[in-house]
């Protein structure tokens, strides 16, 4: 089990190994008849630091800590039942996860059987295909001290957890009607595409069309295309290939990683036919709808998973 930094991470050795100084191993002395699996899922949902000083403590734990821990050891026909139920939840998380990746795998191999020559097609520098695209306003502009609570706040402020986790039900952070007024241009409307700029780059996200009115943080940079040259998901999934092989390329400098409007704009982008990203735009929906029905069951197989774990372990 690892206890500095991620805490509580928990796994069973599928072979002999060593540790180092971040991981405690846990050795069965026999004394009960013990459920390894049993343990293994107690062990991943407790709450490590629940009664310690997080603030001395910080983010490690230590052995003579963990000591003092004491936990509840059922018979072994219990502990066998318990594991056998929680095992087939995590084989079916296993199962979705595992479509969800298959479902992503599906979407670039059709889109290099439609895309992958693009020699065939025209390229033009991104920056004449755009109405507007930046990067938001300087960090000084917008400091911890602007956010304000979501009831005195007028819009929302969209950061680069958007498009990292490419979801808004992130926690959000707001500003008065002033602050706004002082960064309207920085506006972010429902359509519009935003990039992660800072630390994890090139994350991208479609802000929905009925998203709330927000500016944009200085960690991202916002992206309005020109409707009659590019259709978003055909775009997105492009810009994204884009960014994957500008990561790599940069091989983890940070500088050569940092990716600005400026120069993104001067790339030279394919244009295919309309009809074309169209295609693949409505294939990819179609696959959208499959992954959110599988995320769905995911989401009710975590419900299902706390409900179970405080059953069993309180």
């Amino acid at each position: 089990m690892s206890f500095k930094l991620s805490l509580g991470k928990t796994a069973i050795t599928a072979e002999d190994m060593y540790t180092n100084e971040a991981i405690m191993a846990f050795i069965d002395k026999k004394i009960y008849s013990i459920d390894q699996n049993y343990i293994y899922h107690l062990f991943s949902g407790m709450d490590w630091l629940q009664g310690s000083n997080k603030a001395v403590m910080g983010v490690t734990l230590n052995k003579a800590t963990l000591s003092q821990k004491t936990i509840d050891i059922p018979d072994i026909e219990e502990q066998h039942k318990v594991s056998k139920v929680l095992d087939k939840l995590d084989n079916l998380f296993s199962l979705r996860k595992q479509q969800l990746a298959k479902l992503d795998e599906l979407v670039k191999a059709r889109f290099v059987e439609m895309f992958g020559d693009l020699k065939q097609f025209v390229y033009k520098p991104l920056a004449e295909n755009v109405e507007e695209m930046f990067i938001g306003p300087f960090g000084s502009s917008l400091k911890n001290d602007c956010f304000v609570s979501e009831e005195d706040g007028f819009c929302m402020v969209y950061e680069q957890k958007h498009a990292i986790r490419k979801t808004m039900n992130v926690e959000t952070r707001y500003v008065e009607h002033k602050k706004y007024n002082e960064l309207k241009r920085f506006t972010v409307f429902g359509g519009d595409i935003i990039v992660s700029c800072r630390g994890t780059i090139g994350k991208i996200y479609v802000v929905p069309d009925n998203a709330p009115l927000g500016i944009m943080h200085p960690s991202i940079m916002k992206i309005r295309l020109k409707e009659s040259v590019y259709n978003k998901n055909y775009f997105v999934f492009a810009l994204e290939q884009y960014m994957q092989k500008h990561n790599d390329d940069a091989n983890g400098s940070g500088v050569k990683m940092a990716v600005t409007a400026t120069t993104l704009g001067q790339e030279r982008f394919a244009v295919p036919p309309m009809v074309l990203q169209q295609q693949f735009a409505d294939f990819v929906t179609r696959i959208d709808r499959q992954k959110s029905t599988l995320q769905q069951s995911l989401n009710k197989l975590e419900v299902l998973k706390k409900s179970l774990m405080q059953k069993y372990f309180g």
